[in-house]
């Protein structure tokens, strides 16, 4: 039982390593060649930069307009984290601590809602955008990123808001706490683990997505995201030859998250069971 348990052991950990070098190799190689010029990324493409380039990414800042696709990322990314998590935590809360008629299936609706996939619903969506006049804005985005993060939301701190104990709500509401002081001024510091978690999420998805402001945010480039942004610096550098601005720009999408990462790295993990706990 010991040497089999040895060999299981080596073969996960092995397993671990191998998925490990797989996942950061490629980030690696992105970050390398954006310090690379153009001709070492084509004669040499995985060595070394023979110097470091700031230039790359000053040239991807402000020529490739990378710095004002960031900044319109960032605006639409804390608006949308901020309605969903205050939405979410709300509507959670409520499920998990009162009782009446219909919570369940009100709650079923919401859970629901992550087994829609985003793909159905862009034709029916794109026109309800258009008609509401939201259409190529970044509030039409936000509501709509906030939307399809609600329902992951709510399931989500559902589950943990029924871990708290119970007791301490009783004890504020027998000292005349009411029930909106109890949320914001009890509960909610209670959560902090699970909302740190489910952000955390949130914020990944929002950075990361490609579709929704790909058919909602046509027309002005001057209010395009940074995924819309990548994809024409991709287009735009591939022909001009400028593979060194293109690598600088996947770097500079890519530090925002990595750094949410690298410092959060335990929420994350501990988020992964979180929701699961009764």
């Amino acid at each position: 039982m010991r040497r089999e348990r040895g060999i299981a052991n080596a073969f996960s950990h092995g397993f671990l390593l191998l998925w490990g070098v797989l996942t950061t190799f490629p980030l690696l190689w992105v970050l390398l060649n954006s310090f690379k010029s153009d001709t070492e990324i084509l004669g040499d493409p995985w060595g070394l930069p023979g110097a470091l380039r700031f230039e790359n990414w000053s040239r991807a800042w402000t020529e490739a307009h990378i710095g004002r696709y960031f900044l319109n990322s960032a605006i639409v990314v804390a608006g949308s984290l901020t309605l969903t998590m205050l939405l979410g935590a709300t509507a959670a809360y409520v499920f998990a601590r009162y009782e009446f008629r219909g919570r369940q299936l009100v709650y079923y609706l919401f859970v629901g809602g992550m087994m829609f996939p985003v793909f159905l619903a862009l034709v029916p969506l794109f026109f309800v955008v258009k008609n509401a006049g939201l259409f190529g804005s970044w509030t039409g985005l936000i509501l709509v990123y906030a939307a399809y993060s609600l329902p992951f939301t709510v399931f989500f701190l559902t589950a943990f808001f029924r871990t708290l104990p119970t007791a301490v709500a009783e004890a504020a509401l027998i000292d005349g706490c009411g029930h909106f002081r109890l949320f914001f001024r009890v509960m909610l510091p209670m959560a902090r683990p699970g909302l740190i978690s489910v952000a955390i999420f949130n914020f990944l998805s929002h950075w990361n997505q490609f579709i929704l402001p790909q058919v909602l945010m046509q027309g002005d480039d001057s209010k395009k995201v940074l995924a819309q942004g990548l994809s024409a610096l991709a287009v735009s550098q591939g022909y001009a030859g400028d593979y060194s601005g293109l690598f600088a720009g996947l770097t500079i999408a890519m530090l925002p998250v990595l750094i949410i990462y690298v410092a959060f790295q335990r929420q994350v993990q501990s988020g992964l069971t979180a929701g699961q706990l009764k």
